[in-house]
């Protein structure tokens, strides 16, 4: 005689396969802020190896270390108002050093050549450009509505964040247009000697975020070791 299941058997593994849809389905739902973090993590490190390999020091030009690459976060009309961030090296294109990633000084995407890495600046690659980077566009992409720059990197102008690395991959906070040597800006030495956190978050503030609003990356000091906390 041919065996078959119940109707109590059917319902059993009906439910046995809901039960574990519900435990599955989330876990492999996509997570805005962990994928934002995995990514930033990805361009700091992108970052460090740029400033290494293309060590800026030239015996021909006092201030070449304003040249430095750095990753800039901001918040700007020309990045559709969200939070985007640039890699760039900064130049002197006659009337001195601005701090702003031009579209010539920002580097390339080395996934996609025909393009910036930057998710929009106004005045040089917006956000709407053929040759911006969307995905470092992090309001656009993963819906990040504040970036805040704590711990040894905690200073910041006109809501504008940025870190750069030496030569050998050292962090540094700050502006590099306003250092007047190598490492220090007047009396302030910009190297940074503990934690930097780059806190990403989902709401309008990182301040009064809660744990699951937000992720931390952390970099820490002299190896310049980014890691996601």
């Amino acid at each position: 005689m041919k065996k078959s299941f119940t109707l109590l058997e059917l319902v059993f593994i009906v439910v046995v396969i809901g039960i574990l849809s519900a435990v599955i389905i989330p876990s492999t739902r996509s997570d805005n802020l962990q994928e934002a973090a995995i990514q930033v993590v990805s361009h700091i490190r992108y970052t460090q190896h740029l400033a290494m390999i293309d060590d800026k020091f030239d015996t021909g030009e006092s201030d070449w270390y304003k040249k430095r690459w750095q990753i800039k976060f901001s918040k700007v009309g020309g990045s559709d108002n969200k939070w985007a961030y640039a890699i760039f090296s900064d130049a002197d294109v006659g009337s001195g050093y601005d701090g702003n990633p031009n579209r010539l000084e920002t580097a390339l995407n080395p996934l996609n050549k025909s393009k910036r890495l930057t998710g929009g600046y106004s005045g040089t690659i917006e956000y709407g450009d053929l040759d911006a980077t969307k995905e470092l566009n992090l309001g656009h992409s993963y819906s990040i509505e504040d970036i805040d720059l704590v711990g040894g990197c905690d200073i910041s102008i006109d809501g504008k964040k940025r870190i750069s690395f030496d030569y050998l991959g050292r962090l540094m906070y700050e502006n590099p247009k306003n250092l007047d040597n190598p490492y220090k800006d007047g009396t302030m030495n910009r190297l940074v000697s503990s934690q930097c956190i780059i806190e990403i978050c989902t709401v309008a503030n990182c301040t009064t975020a809660s744990s699951i609003e937000k992720v931390r990356i952390v970099i820490e000091p002299e190896t310049g070791y980014v890691h996601i906390l």
